[in-house]
Order: structure tokens, then C-alpha cells, then sequence
């Protein structure tokens, strides 16, 4: 039921835009909702033997299914045979993969500059007997840590570094070594690359960020290439219940309408806030893989639709960041990233990332990009007297 297939959405030939705006919609039904409303329903009438269809509330809902195709066509298109499934959130979706996949006595290799909620994964799958290596993301140095792998996460760009892999070389060499390979395309979105084709066998984001960009739900799902490992990720979801409400699938699927729209908008609007960041007169450590001159760029530029719209930078000091924050008028201090409303942090308020006090991860949303570089410079400018 929630396979890419079926539909009035994203046929192959159409563009981004079209598929985005069109992608899970049910066939049309005479006095029908083009996009049906939220199903709130913990079980469904069931007579008889309990096979197809939808039966309780846990296990399966149409508004999942809508959601489910939809994100299907525009992270796997064409590839009948894989497989969505939508979570309560990117680290039940995150979750999924590694504790249906992985068991006592197996090793993962996950990213050691990832999402900061990455170290508490990896205490508890040592907690289960599973070993746990960890390389950065930049000049694929995971390779070297793969021998004997069951499973290889990857984050690219990673979060918050922007750091890039590739993905094609390494999932390369994890299949050569029979292990797995999941990436998390949180940051990218299907629009920005498409794992599955670049040979990763999980597409895994959280889609509380800018696939759904406004900030109002908690989402996450995986997209997996391979019927069986997929059984063992919806079985995974089953037991832990870790379920989107039907209201929040049903905001997600509206809001992939206009996914194409935002994704063009923010990523310009985030390469004009990096050239001007690069042009500042200090040197403020810029990364974002759509400029020419950072190290991310030849790679990002192979495997890459779109570059995201994070940037970071570091200022010289905690303080000069904490001020800078202050000074902001069209960016809110706050966490998470992708929304339409720009916002920057301090990341290392949390912990947990290595960064320096300093760093400043900045998401860019759909303002005009003239208001905001002047934003960010101004506050630049007096963050420094």
C-alpha cells in the first residue's frame, strides 16, 4: 500500500515542479477532493479474515499511503519497486534502519561530524553489542573503516559541516564488502539528489525540515530499494509505533506541492547569503557546497541537483556570535533548518557537535535575498564594535 506506484502523480517525463505538485494524488473522483483529507480512524471495518486492505490504525492509513507515494516519486522515480514509509519523526526514521538491520555482534559506521543526536544512537547500540565506527564525512573517510561492516550511514552534506561524500564510491565499496548503505538525505531533499540512484539502498531523512519547510510538524520516512530489508523496517515501526498522526502526514503531502518552489527559492537565496559571507572582509570559514571555492564543490556539483539551503560560518568568538544572533531582524534564533522563515544558530549551545563556539549554522528561507544578505551584514557589522 505504499509503494511508488498508482495515481494521478509524478509520470516519468514530467518536470520537478510538476511531479512535486502532483506526486501520491489518488485517481480523480467526480465531487472528490483532489487531495483527500486527514483519515482519523484507529481501526477499520474488518469482517472476515483480517488480509488487505487496512486494518488497524498502527499498522496502516490511507493518508500514509497518499503521503508514501508521494515521496516515493520524488525520491526513487521509475523505480516501481521501491518501497516508502512515513515516522513520527527523523530519528524514528533514523531508528528504524539501524535497529531493524543491525544485530549483537554486527558493525555500523556512521559519521563522526553527523546529526549531534548520533552519539546517543551509538551508546545504545554498543549498549545492544553492536560496534560502532565512526570517520568523517569529507574525502570519503569512511572507506577506511568499512571492512567488515554490516551496515555504512552516510550524511551528505552533513550536518552541520556541510561536508560532502560520494555516495556512488562509497556505497561502491560498502556493496563490495556485502554491507548495506544508507544515506541521509535530510539536508539535499529528493529534489537536491536522489540516493537510491547513486546506489544507496535507504534514502532516509527527517521530513520535519524542508521537504514539508514550515515548521509546523514532525516527520520523518525511509525509502528502501529491497522488498526484505523493508519488511524489517515496517516490521521495526510496528513494534515501537513510531507513527505520524494522520493530520501531520496529511500537512506534509500539502505541503510537497510546493516543495519545488521553495527549494529553488531558498537555495539562491542561501548562495547569495554564502558570496556574501565569502566577501566579508573577515575570513569567516564559509561552507556551502553550491560555491565555487569550497572544498565541497567538486563533488557536490557531480551528485547534486541542488546545493540546500544551510550555510555556515564561524565568528571569532561566543560572544561576537551571541551578539551577532541579537542583531538579527528577518532571522529568528532558533534550531532546526529548511523552514521559509530563515533561521540561524549558535550550534554549539547543544553539545555535541565539534564545532567551534563560534559556529553559525544559518538557514535560509524564502525572504527576498537582497533584505536578507543586508540583514546578516549589517548584523555582522555591528555584532563586531
Amino acid at each position: 500500500m505504499s509503494d511508488s506506484a498508482g495515481g494521478t502523480g509524478a509520470e516519468r517525463g514530467f518536470g520537478e515542479g510538476t511531479r512535486a505538485v502532483r506526486a501520491g494524488l489518488p485517481e480523480p473522483v467526480k465531487h472528490e477532493p483532489t487531495l483527500p483529507g486527514p483519515v482519523f480512524a484507529a481501526h477499520f471495518h474488518l469482517p472476515g479474515d483480517p488480509t488487505g486492505g487496512y486494518a488497524y490504525g498502527r499498522d496502516e492509513n490511507p493518508t500514509w499511503t497518499h503521503l508514501e507515494r508521494a515521496i516515493g516519486e520524488l525520491e526513487a522515480p521509475g523505480q516501481d519497486a521501491a518501497e516508502t514509509l512515513v515516522f513520527a519523526s527523523g530519528m524514528a526514521a533514523i531508528s528504524s534502519v539501524l535497529f531493524s538491520q543491525l544485530r549483537t555482534g554486527d558493525t555500523v559506521v556512521l559519521p563522526s561530524d553527523g546529526y549531534q543526536v548520533l552519539p546517543l544512537v551509538r551508546q545504545q547500540l554498543e549498549a545492544f553489542g553492536i560496534e560502532v565506527r565512526t570517520a568523517p564525512t569529507g574525502g570519503d573517510a569512511q572507506l577506511s573503516v568499512l571492512d567488515g561492516a554490516k551496515l555504512l550511514w552516510i550524511e551528505t552534506p552533513s550536518n552541520p559541516g556541510l561536508d560532502v561524500c560520494d555516495v556512488r564510491r562509497l556505497a561502491d565499496a560498502a556493496h563490495e564488502r556485502g554491507a548495506l548503505v544508507a544515506v541521509d538525505n535530510t539536508l539535499a531533499t529528493p529534489l537536491g539528489q536522489r540516493p537510491l540512484e547513486l546506489g544507496a539502498d535507504f534514502s532516509v531523512a527527517s521530513g520535519t525540515k524542508q521537504l514539508t519547510g514550515h515548521g509546523d510538524i514532525l516527520l520523518g520516512y525511509v525509502v528502501g530499494r529491497d522488498a526484505e530489508t523493508m519488511a524489517a523496517v515496517r516490521r521495526w515501526r510496528k513494534i515501537v509505533g513510531a507513527i505520524p498522526g494522520p493530520m501531520e502526514a496529511w500537512l506534509a503531502h500539502r505541503s510537497i506541492a510546493t516543495l519545488q518552489m521553495r527549494v529553488d527559492r531558498q537555495n539562491a537565496g542561501a548562495l547569495k547569503v554564502a558570496e556574501a559571507l565569502r566577501d566579508w572582509p573577515e575570513d569567516l570559514g564559509v561552507r556551502y557546497p553550491g560555491l565555487m571555492s569550497d572544498p565541497s564543490y567538486k563533488i557536490a556539483s557531480e551528485q547534486m541537483h541542488r546545493y540546500g539551503c544551510v550555510v555556515s560560518f564561524t565568528l571569532p568568538t561566543r560572544a561576537r556570535a551571541d551578539r551577532f544572533l541579537d542583531l538579527l531582524r528577518l532571522v529568528d534564533d532558533a534550531t532546526s533548518f529548511g523552514g521559509v522563515r530563515s533561521t540561524a544558530e549558535r550550534r554549539g549551545r547543544w553539545g555535541g557537535d565539534a564545532v567551534p563556539e563560534g559556529f553559525i549554522r544559518l538557514s535560509v528561507g524564502a525572504e527576498d535575498p537582497a533584505d536578507l544578505v543586508a540583514d546578516v551584514l549589517r548584523a555582522l557589522d555591528e555584532s563586531a564594535r
